[in-house]
Parts: C-alpha cells; sequence; structure tokens
C-alpha cells in the first residue's frame, strides 16, 4: 500500500466522519444488524482465512494462537455482541446538562462524536467487528489497522462489514482498512494529526511504544495487563483458590488475565500449598519470592524482572506480602493501571484495596477476567484503557465521544 493510498483513505474517512455523525441511530442499528447477520451467513470465509493465518504463526505460544483462533461458535460470540450494541442507546445528541444565564442565554453541554478514529491493534480478530460496530454506533468513522498476525482474517472481516454497512445507508468511507501491516505504513498515518482525532493503539508493549513514539496525533493507550489478585489474611481459602485459579487459567492469554498473585503471610502455609498444586495440574509453571519457595519447594525461583512481566501465558508470579500496604505498594509500583482484586472477607480491607490502589478496575472477591466491555453490560468494547485522561477502563459507546456546547440566544451582545 502506497503513501498515496493511505493518503485517500484518510482523507475520503475524514469526509465520511462529519456525514456520519449526523446519520439517525435507526439507520446506524441496522446496519450493525446487517453486519452481524454478514459474519453468521459467511462464517466458512472467515473460518477459512483464519486457518491460513494459524498456518503461517505456527511458531506462535498457545495462548497467542488462542488469541488469533476463530471456530464457528467464536464467530456466532462476535455477531451476538453486535447485537448487544445495537441494543444499547445511542450516545450522540444526548444533552449532559442545560443551564440558563442571566442574560438570557441558553446554553447546553450535548454529547458528539469525536471524529475520525484510527485503531491499531494486534492478534484477535474479534476486534475488526468491535471497533467497527462502536464507531458506527458512535458516530465516528474509523481506520483499522490490524496486526500481521491476523491479515487474512481480518480482510474478510473488514470487507463483510463494510458492504454491509454501506448497504445499509451508512456513508461511504466511514470504515476503513490499511491492508498491509508494515510499520512504514503505520508511521505515515500516524503522521497525519489534520484529518485523525484520535489513535487507539491495542497491543504489546512494543507496538504501543511504537505509536506512542511516532504519532503526532492524541493517543489513548490500551496497554499491557500486568493484573494481580491478592489474598488477604481474612479471605475465605476456597473462595480465593477459585478466583486466583480463573483469573490465571481460563485464558491465560488477553490483557486482564492474571500475572502476579500476592498472599498475606498468615495465610500462605494454609493456601499455597493447595493453590500450587491446581496449578501445576493445570500446566501452569509458577515463579516464587523466597517465602514462597519456602512453603512450596520446587517453585522456580521469581527474579525482580518477573514483577513487571505480562506474560501472556501458563506462567505466574507468586509473593508473600507483610500486610495489606505491602501489597498495595507492590501493585501501585509494578502494576500497569488495568485490573487488581482482593479476595477478603474484611470490609475495611476491601475499601482500603479500593480506595488506594490506582488501577482502571478494583475488584472484590472476584476474578480480573471480568474486566470486558461486554461483561459490563457495555456490549462490546474498544480496549481497556489504562490511561487516565479522557477515558479510563472499558472504552465503549460513550468513551468514543466528547461534547459540544450548543448557545440559543434571542440577540445578545457583550458589553
Amino acid at each position: 500500500m502506497t503513501v498515496k493510498q493511505i493518503q485517500e483513505i484518510v482523507v475520503k474517512a475524514k469526509k465520511a466522519s462529519y456525514e456520519l455523525a449526523v446519520v439517525p441511530s435507526k439507520i446506524k442499528d441496522t446496519a450493525i444488524r446487517k453486519m452481524a447477520e454478514a459474519l453468521e451467513n459467511n462464517s466458512e470465509a472467515i473460518l477459512k482465512a483464519n486457518k491460513k493465518d494459524l498456518t503461517a504463526n505456527k511458531g506462535l505460544s498457545k495462548p497467542l494462537l488462542e488469541r488469533l483462533s476463530l471456530s464457528a461458535p467464536r464467530i456466532n460470540l462476535m455477531a451476538e455482541s453486535l447485537r448487544e450494541v445495537v441494543s444499547l442507546k445511542d450516545p450522540v445528541g444526548e444533552v449532559i446538562a442545560g443551564w440558563q444565564r442571566p442574560n438570557g442565554l441558553w446554553i447546553q453541554k450535548v454529547r458528539v462524536p469525536i471524529g475520525l478514529i484510527a485503531i491499531i491493534y494486534e492478534s484477535r480478530p474479534n476486534v475488526t467487528s468491535d471497533c467497527a460496530a462502536l464507531c458506527l454506533k458512535s458516530g465516528n468513522a474509523c481506520i483499522l489497522r490490524g496486526g500481521r498476525e491476523a491479515i487474512h482474517t481480518n480482510r474478510v472481516l473488514f470487507n463483510l462489514l463494510d458492504t454491509a454497512a454501506k448497504r445499509a445507508g451508512i456513508p461511504d468511507g466511514a470504515l476503513q482498512f490499511i491492508d498491509t501491516p508494515e510499520r512504514k505504513a503505520l508511521q505515515y498515518l500516524l503522521a497525519l494529526d489534520s484529518y485523525i482525532d484520535l489513535v487507539i493503539p491495542r497491543g504489546g508493549e512494543g507496538l504501543i511504544s511504537f505509536v506512542q513514539n511516532h504519532s503526532k496525533i492524541p493517543v489513548i493507550k490500551h496497554y499491557k495487563g500486568i493484573c494481580h489478585v491478592y489474598v488477604d489474611e481474612y479471605a475465605d481459602c476456597s473462595m480465593a483458590e477459585a478466583i486466583c485459579f480463573n483469573a490465571k487459567v481460563q485464558r491465560p492469554g488477553v490483557c486482564n488475565a492474571m500475572e502476579t498473585l500476592l498472599v498475606h503471610k498468615n495465610i500462605a502455609r494454609r493456601f499455597l500449598p493447595s493453590m500450587v498444586r491446581s496449578y501445576h495440574d493445570a500446566q501452569v509453571e509458577v515463579r516464587g519470592c523466597p517465602a514462597t519457595r519456602a512453603i512450596v519447594k520446587g517453585i522456580t525461583r521469581a527474579t525482580e524482572s518477573d514483577w513487571s512481566t505480562e506474560y501472556l501465558d501458563l506462567i505466574l508470579s507468586v509473593k508473600v506480602v507483610e500486610n495489606i500496604q505491602e501489597a498495595i505498594e507492590h501493585i501501585n509500583h509494578y502494576g500497569s493501571r488495568h485490573s487488581e482484586s482482593i479476595v477478603t472477607e474484611n470490609y475495611s480491607a476491601a475499601l482500603r484495596f479500593l480506595q488506594r490502589v490506582d488501577s482502571a478496575c478494583v475488584y472484590v472477591n472476584a476474578s480480573t477476567r471480568f474486566t470486558d466491555g461486554y461483561e459490563f453490560g457495555m456490549g462490546a468494547e474498544i480496549g481497556i484503557s489504562t490511561d487516565k485522561i479522557h477515558a479510563r477502563g472499558p472504552m465503549a459507546l460513550e468513551e468514543l465521544t466528547t461534547y459540544k456546547y450548543m448557545i440559543f440566544g434571542n440577540g445578545q451582545i457583550r458589553t
């Protein structure tokens, strides 16, 4: 794909963004329903393309291949996710606030689309359909640029989605796809700040750093997930074991999976032996601090780098802490501000953890795996923002809007 082609795509998308901003909800919802039907009706073509990607990436780890892999049930879930987006209220045009000034001016603060959004992502093909639907519903044109690993799958998905959307009345150009995984193309895209209003990168540390270092456009990071579960001294051990197992094992290759387990010293001897056996049975490699290794023999020694590593695999670092304050300090120091959980029956401990842990999503007695737009009732998500400005946590329809002031007068002039 040439520089000229990318320029043409972006200019066309920008023009379409102005038209899409005023498309009625009914048309947008019809388009997204048609997009869901297109996925279901063309599952064989999607799976054929996905098989090409899986064959080309046989060297990836098992969890990463799992992220890349599609099946008929997963395609049905992708379609269901789009229908969930349809069921949600359209945020565009919502009057956030309104007030009248003494001079008679009536001021309204109204929710509007951001405009043109570029979404840069890796591996997971469902991102293509989720992001396309969320951008359309929120009135934003979008440019999708997936990773090398899923290029064949993403190409088929985009063509199906774009065709369905246009047939339903969505402006031509509102959905765009950068059909090359080359970094040079991405670098040029990130320089087009006269057209693109926002860049959202989703992926590994290398991709996020590249986007941050090269973008002239505002960026909302959807960074790595170094997620923690802290088992407090007042935890129910049975509940804690179920939560910790789910957080690590259920789907280890995703950003809301636990990477570090913290355990209070007063419960460690009761909790860790059984917990580690469960992990070993599930083929999890456990890396522990000295206190952990003293309680359970045969565990690999955890190094300093383990505490800040997103494994995205069946690997877990474990640390025994003196108290809840050490757990909080460890999370705030090594974490990526994504998702953390405390398991405790003590209300004061739970409240302290909720208030002092500086992450987008903080849980009490639940798995970190729930950090997800669908699980939060948002239908789908653009991703999990680890930034603090504009959007934080699962980023869905409302987070894809901004606002403007609409002021009504009857001849007022300023003196």
